[in-house]
């Protein structure tokens, strides 16, 4: 009798392991990502699971909103922010595996406008008039207390003499897609954006570039969260390969890492 409970037994764990992979593969991959790389990492992630099977679920927002979700508990294996100051605070929040963090990639910010409009080639330089180029119009960015694209914004305005004037004009979005959305829609006559965002819209133009010694430098960082399940080592690996690269590349980010095969 003993005997047969036992074979039960070991039956019983041998048709349940084959249902407990399968149920963590449809599971997937959690990533929380910042907004302005949707295009390029939903590319990444369908190569990720064409090499390896495994599913990928994406979640996009700002950086600011991801870092405080995941800290209230939202299942993430992967955290993407566009800014380190969010990562930092993930760090310091302990949501995130320190020793996975690393710099992937970099990005500039542009003015741009509607693509019908006529405001064309504008020099970025110090001393520029952004409010008087705004006119009556508005000049959509991320919340520059809070959106990375927005901070960015606000810190190289300001070193070029041209937040005071301009402040009033703005309206701040939840993200820098919802910001790059207001400009294509013609809500905003101007708007601050990551030059890889503008790309990927065809309702705007780029019309200026700002200095890259006017802001700081756009880093985005990546690490695995705490209750990251086992695929997050893998991800992670495959985010710096050469196929990873050309893609990121392709929509315009800088790969700060050095690829492996």
């Amino acid at each position: 009798m003993h005997r047969l409970f036992r074979i039960i037994f070991a039956l019983a764990v041998v048709w349940a392991l084959p249902l407990s992979l399968a149920s963590a593969q449809e599971r997937g991959l959690t990533v929380f990502a910042a907004a302005s790389m949707k295009n390029a990492l939903d590319d990444v992630n369908a190569a990720y699971t064409a090499k390896t099977g495994a599913k990928v679920i994406a979640s996009y927002a700002a950086s600011s909103v991801l870092a405080k979700q995941i800290d209230q508990g939202a299942p993430a294996d992967i955290f993407l922010s566009a800014d380190i100051d969010w990562m930092d605070y993930a760090t310091k929040q302990k949501t995130i595996k320190a020793d996975t963090r690393m710099n992937l990639l970099g990005n500039s910010i542009v003015l741009i406008a509607p693509k019908d409009s006529k405001i064309d080639k504008v020099t970025i330089a110090q001393g520029f008039d952004l409010a008087k180029l705004a006119g009556t119009g508005r000049i959509a960015t991320g919340d520059v207390s809070s959106v990375p694209v927005g901070k960015y914004a606000k810190a190289a305005l300001e070193k070029l003499g041209a937040w005071d004037a301009a402040a009033r004009k703005f309206a701040m979005a939840e993200s820098v897609r919802a910001a790059l959305t207001l400009v294509a829609r013609g809500e905003a006559v101007l708007g601050i954006v990551y030059a890889t965002d503008a790309k990927v819209e065809p309702e705007v133009k780029i019309v200026g570039t700002f200095p890259a010694d006017s802001h700081p430098p756009i880093i985005y960082t990546v690490a695995a969260t705490t209750s990251a399940g086992s695929g997050a080592t893998d991800y992670l690996a495959f985010l710096h390969t050469q196929a990873a690269k050309a893609i990121f590349e392709k929509y315009g980010f800088t790969f700060l890492v050095r690829p492996s095969s």
